[in-house]
């Protein structure tokens, strides 16, 4: 049983001193010349001086807070109109790669980004490129523009945290009918909904771009559907059809139109990056880029974008989160129960269910340990207890957790795979995962039927027909069985000669706290020679919740 230990003093008094000070006193006037003399830009320092050897993240957290300055400020690219680009964004990414950051400055640095990836996809889709040549250029895009801003704060907090008990909502949507309904929960039912930030990835069909990248043709029906459901055949099975559609929702425009939520967006609280949908690069990419829309809140919550919430979700998590054995290095995380997406639906408050369980699945091409939930809770437990899975689709923690398991950006196209990469690399570093007692969010599961679209139809469409997401993510899945420990992996990737799909695998990789093996035993997975593949057995400590 882990032993439980009394939650560390991260940081010092909050830091209360600004070059220029606006005080709540003044009037509006002065208000506003305070804003502009800051830049308008939530400006941060951060420590850059050598970090002593064997400190742990949180202390480095504390010393690179103790020594930064905090000006309050405006957002630097609004959440409306689309694509709105940075002021002044050479200078802010050049002071960002430089160890100055600003939001403005990260926001601008993805937005170059996933604009050259746009441009770069179009390249190698009209040359009809073969899919070596894709994945060679996508790293090199990759190292070159993202894999740089990271080393660059390697170890350290991008901004420092703020003990105000702010929570950062990582939101990534791919066009999404209910993004908007989740934002309205959320701000809704949270007991302090200005301590709510939302980093939102919106990937829509917005329209027909332009050769340019910029200029988009919204006339017509330039999109298209799902696989609808439109009938049956003589044999009984579903028979689809896709069709020509409008441009997507845009879930951002319908949140800050409304009069209740439209002051969110006013005063920063709601931060957007836009991804057209060809350029989408699955889950896993689309959370990395809304990682980096962080600003130092105290608290990092990931969900998917179809959610319904109970009433004070945000102090629930965070009471649940500091009842944890672990605490502060703790990570909260569930498969949570559905909803069917009707009008008037609430969440019902009930028994949590604990990620104990995995499999394997031998007859899939690529096979990969899948997780699922084991036994929940009975609701008299007094205290969370461990699991050893983390859920891609919600967890939450503390903003610490960015700097010891950073977001890996050389993911694409991968859906499978991304859960268990996060919760080894969590656990080696000495995060330690708890399932949460009671179910404080729902979610939408997606049945087939609704024809809702999905990340890889785009990337088939402009990559070398049906299977070009499968042929891509192939090298990328055996990065993460690399990670896991897979036998033949390495093996595989080096007789493909995909030695890239391997850049940056160290500061992405295992922690040091812990071991791969430590992890494999207290996950109960065993390596199947036989099958080159990991086999899971009935985890009793976590179904039990005897671990605290």
């Amino acid at each position: 049983m882990a032993k439980a230990q009394a939650a560390p003093q991260l940081r010092g008094k909050k830091n209360k001193g600004h070059a220029i000070t606006c005080s709540n006193e003044v009037g509006i006037l002065i208000a506003i010349l305070c804003l502009a003399a800051v830049g308008m830009l939530y400006e941060f320092s951060s420590s850059t001086s050598p970090l002593p050897s064997g400190s742990s993240s949180l202390r480095r957290a504390a010393e690179s807070s103790s020594s930064a300055q905090q000006a309050d400020g405006m957002m630097p690219a609004p959440p409306m109109p689309i694509f709105a680009p940075v002021p002044n964004a050479a200078q802010l990414m050049e002071d960002a790669y430089a160890g100055k950051p600003t939001l403005g400055g990260i926001m601008a640095i993805m937005q170059k980004y996933i604009y050259d990836l746009h441009m770069m996809n179009h390249r190698l889709a009209k040359k009809k490129a073969h899919r070596v040549e894709i994945i060679h250029d996508l790293f090199s895009l990759t190292e070159t523009q993202l894999g740089r801003l990271d080393d660059v704060y390697s170890g350290k907090p991008i901004f420092p945290i703020r003990e105000d008990d702010s929570v950062f909502f990582s939101l990534a949507a791919f066009r999404e009918h209910l993004l908007a309904p989740t934002m309205v929960q959320a701000f809704s039912k949270a007991k302090n909904p200005d301590k709510i930030f939302v980093g939102a990835v919106v990937q829509n069909c917005f329209g027909k771009v332009g050769e340019d990248g910029h200029t988009i043709d919204t006339s017509g029906l330039p999109c298209r559907t799902g696989h609808q459901v439109v009938g049956k055949d003589a044999q009984g099975h579903d028979m689809t059809k896709v069709s020509d559609a409008p441009p997507d929702k845009n879930g951002i425009e319908e949140f800050c139109a409304m009069p209740d939520y439209k002051k969110y967006c006013d005063n920063g609280q709601v931060r957007v990056l836009y991804v057209h949908d060809t350029d989408a690069l699955g889950p896993a990419m689309a959370r990395y880029y809304a990682s980096k829309l962080w600003a130092g809140e105290t608290y990092f919550m990931q969900t998917d974008s179809h959610l319904l919430f109970a009433q004070d979700w945000d102090a629930k998590y965070r009471g649940e989160l500091q009842a944890t054995g672990n605490y502060p290095k703790s990570i909260l995380s569930s498969y949570p129960p559905g909803f069917d997406g009707g009008d008037g639906e609430e969440v019902r408050e009930s028994p949590g269910a604990r990620l104990c369980a995995c499999m394997t699945r031998l007859e899939d091409p690529n096979p990969i340990v899948r997780i699922n939930t084991g036994v929940g809770y009975h609701g008299s437990e007094p205290r969370p207890t461990q699991i050893p899975f983390m859920a891609a689709g919600f967890f939450f923690t503390r903003g610490e957790f960015l700097v010891d398991v950073p977001f890996d950006p050389y993911m694409p196209w991968l859906f499978m795979g991304e859960e268990l990469a996060l919760s080894i690399r969590s656990w080696t570093h000495g995060w330690v995962m708890y399932a949460p007692r009671i179910n404080w969010i729902a979610h939408h599961y997606r049945p087939g039927r609704l024809g809702l679209p999905k990340f890889w139809e785009p990337v088939n469409n402009l990559f070398e027909g049906s299977t070009g997401n499968n042929r891509l993510q192939e090298p990328v899945i055996n990065r993460v069985k690399h990670l896991l420990g897979y036998p033949e992996a390495l093996g595989k990737i080096q007789e493909e000669q995909m030695e890239v799909v391997l850049t940056g695998f160290d500061t992405y990789g295992l922690g040091k706290e812990k071991t791969r093996e430590e992890y494999m035993e207290y996950a109960h997975m065993k390596i199947d020679l036989a099958h080159n593949a990991i086999m899971c057995s009935t985890n009793t400590w976590c179904n039990q919740g005897t671990k605290e």
